[in-house]
């Protein structure tokens, strides 16, 4: 019988991402799919072309703790603000 480590184990996320005006054109949310092998849905989103102010995306990540800490640093480093959802659903790790 294999074992599987905390490692390898799926968990959930919820994020609330703000998208700035600077990245309205691009696939952020589509790379950071592609950078981390993360699976995600989009529980809620608003992007209005015809505004200045920012956007937002309301994710549900699901992967392993090292896609979600990999997905993070992505976020991170294209200097986005990722502000954690609260763990009302009982998951076993929130960001």
């Amino acid at each position: 019988m294999q074992s599987v480590s905390r490692y390898d184990r799926h968990i959930r996320v919820r994020i609330h991402l703000q998208i700035p005006m600077v990245y309205r054109h691009q696939p952020v949310i589509s790379d950071l799919i592609s950078v981390s092998g993360l699976a995600m849905n989009i529980t809620a989103a608003m992007l209005g072309s015809n505004t200045d102010d920012c956007g937002y995306f309301d994710l549900e990540l699901r992967g392993t703790p090292q896609q979600i800490s990999h997905g993070l640093a992505h976020l991170k480093s294209l200097d986005l603000k990722v502000i954690g959802k609260p763990n009302s659903d009982g998951d076993e790790w929130h960001y």
